[in-house]
């Protein structure tokens, strides 16, 4: 499957071969394409499973009662993360940086403390735009992925898929 992506993303970099290499190009295919999964899930999500409604957690844990009430926008992240957690890792692993010989579990590892630090992006910028300024969740997560965009291609490319001399 990444062999038919690859060349697939390959046979429309051509035009740009003058102006964007061959890996910025396939790391823009690849997050392109989970970022729009990503919108797509989230809206989805949002709006016909969570329905903007309060999600009330109630559990106990020895004979203790606890009850937490979470927002519809950050419930929504909570169920998309891990989706394209997963994709995006894929992706880059076998689409974008195919050169890298880090062991797998080592890439993942690195993949998942930078998409921490963009996921604390995400939730602390929803609180931001939603529950501060009171913009739409939708428009306002779009917003902060193009921000995280750029810390996630340098901590990838420099970091987590790093080709090691």
């Amino acid at each position: 499957m990444a062999q038919i992506i690859t060349k697939i993303i390959d046979f429309f970099y051509r035009p740009f071969s003058k102006w964007i290499s061959e890996q910025l190009f396939r790391y823009a295919a690849c997050g392109g394409g989970n970022l729009i999964l990503d919108w797509i899930l989230y809206f989805l999500i949002y709006n016909f499973v969570i329905g903007h409604e309060l999600i009330n957690l109630q559990f106990t844990i020895y004979n203790l009662q606890f009850a937490q009430a979470i927002t519809p926008h950050i419930a929504t992240l909570c169920i998309v993360f891990p989706i394209t957690l997963l994709t995006g890792f894929w992706l880059q692993k076998y689409v974008t940086f195919t050169a890298s010989r880090l062991n797998g579990w080592r890439q993942l590892s690195r993949y998942i403390l930078i998409v921490a630090v963009n996921l604390a992006i995400n939730y602390f910028g929803l609180k931001l735009c939603v529950d501060v300024l009171g913009w739409y969740p939708t428009p306002s997560k779009m917003l902060i992925t193009l921000i995280t965009v750029i810390i996630s291609y340098l901590g990838q490319k420099h970091y987590t898929f790093r080709i090691e001399k």
